[in-house]
């Protein structure tokens, strides 16, 4: 049962609560239980290949919903292209968008980049405040650097 995955987890949990992140709490804590109760099944393996991908759409829906309640409309798409923090969001937008998409291909390849981006993004998020939404941008953003070391070292 005390198995090194679960120690890790539990590590994690006591940081969660020490820090009082709800999230990072609510996450260690299901993900435990499905240890304890489902390990060994496909659903663990399920839920990993798939969880980004929900997390993106979760994450989409909420962005989206306050153009589907009013608060946000062609008026304002209008208004923030008159205005240098609109372009510098959009191409902002864009990049980490492109970045992104080859981020989640490296962590798929490569055990030990997605094992530091959740310690980066744990420690982020708890001590200094952070998002947990950044695993798929930092794997994005380790992508580029890797790809400007691989450039320059030639």
């Amino acid at each position: 049962m005390f198995t090194q995955a679960f120690l890790f987890l539990s590590c994690i949990l006591v940081i969660a609560i020490v820090a009082k992140n709800q999230s990072l709490l609510i996450a260690t804590v299901v993900v435990m239980l499905l240890k304890l109760f489902l390990d060994g099944t496909k659903i663990m393996s399920f839920i990993q290949s798939k969880g980004i991908h929900w997390g993106v759409t979760i994450i989409t829906i909420a962005i989206l919903i306050p153009i589907a309640t009013g608060q946000i409309g062609f008026k304002d798409l209008y208004e923030a292209f008159k205005t240098p923090i609109g372009w510098v969001a959009l191409g902002s937008g864009i990049v980490v968008a492109m970045l992104s998409a080859r981020g989640i291909k490296l962590m798929g390849t490569d055990p030990q980049v997605t094992v530091a981006l959740v310690m980066g993004t744990i420690l982020g998020v708890v001590f200094l405040k952070g998002v947990a939404a950044g695993p798929v941008i930092a794997s994005g953003m380790t992508y580029l650097v890797m790809q400007c070391v691989t450039y320059f070292v030639k």
